[in-house]
């Protein structure tokens, strides 16, 4: 049994994406990802659910919520492309909790894949707060004392005082979905 190789898409194509949040640093973190593979790429925000709690435990289910944005945007808005993007916490080495934020990519084909950012791990009482089940988001505002970082420069930014922010961390994660969807290793994606 031999299967049709799937159309593939090239740098220099008009292409349309739907990303699967309106969260101002998840869009921006879409807009980088596309902007660098696609030079004719239109880009769209659309505000679909997650279908995972507002605070996603585990790799598994954070990466449930961002193959659910995808999907559902990519539908809304019937793009080429859907990404979404689910930011979770996940426990890991020396007992510590860590943020992890996982990207899904989709096409019209429903081939998915997935591609993760780096880890890191939050201090022991914003930990605890989160293990006790409150949402990392809050929990950092009301340590910073304004609302809002979870949209904007997010916990990495508070802990690494500002050397690093959400968008960046964002960002690889959906550079790692798109590179493995496209298969840019095959070609058709240099922009020289």
């Amino acid at each position: 049994m031999t299967s049709e190789p799937r159309p593939r898409l090239h740098a220099d194509e008009p292409v349309t994406i739907a990303g699967g949040s309106v969260n101002p640093a998840k869009h921006a973190a879409v807009e980088r990802a596309v902007a660098a593979y696609f030079l004719r790429a239109t880009v769209e925000a659309v505000d679909v659910p997650s279908g995972v709690p507002a605070q996603p435990r585990g790799d598994e289910e954070t990466a449930r919520g961002a193959l659910r944005r995808a999907a559902q945007a990519r539908l809304t808005l019937d793009a080429d492309l859907g990404l979404g993007i689910e930011s979770g916490v996940v426990e890991g080495p020396g007992g510590k909790l860590y943020v992890v934020a996982w990207a899904a990519a989709i096409d019209r084909a429903g081939v998915r894949a997935f591609g993760g950012s780096e880890r890191f791990p939050l201090p022991a009482e914003v930990a605890q707060r989160v293990r006790a089940g409150e949402e990392l988001g809050p929990v950092i505002d009301d340590l910073l004392g304004s609302p809002g970082t979870a949209r904007h420069a997010g916990a990495i930014s508070l802990l690494t005082a500002g050397r690093r922010d959400r968008t960046d961390m964002l960002t690889i994660a959906a550079l790692h979905a798109l590179a493995a969807l496209l298969e840019v290793w095959r070609g058709g994606f240099s922009r020289d």
